[in-house]
């Protein structure tokens, strides 16, 4: 195994996470593991997934900011 972390769950997310272990027979380490996996999986690995990134702040129109609706402003 590689490095230890030392992470703080409330007590609700433990006694889930112990109900999981029992179901499945695992260690709650391994169902601690095991969903931090899957969870890292779904995020894109690399920056090309979100192409969209590079149009940000260069569509033209609309408000120049917030402050400007009908709404936000302070005065």
């Amino acid at each position: 195994m590689g490095n230890t972390l030392s992470v703080r769950f409330s007590p609700e997310l433990i006694e889930r996470l112990r109900h999981k272990a029992r179901r499945t027979g695992l260690s709650v380490g391994c169902v601690v593991r095991e969903l931090v996996e899957s969870g890292l999986s779904r995020e894109p690995r690399s920056p090309d997934n979100q192409t969209w990134r590079k149009y940000v702040g260069i569509i033209k129109g609309g408000p120049p900011d917030l402050s400007s609706r009908k709404g936000f402003s302070r005065k």
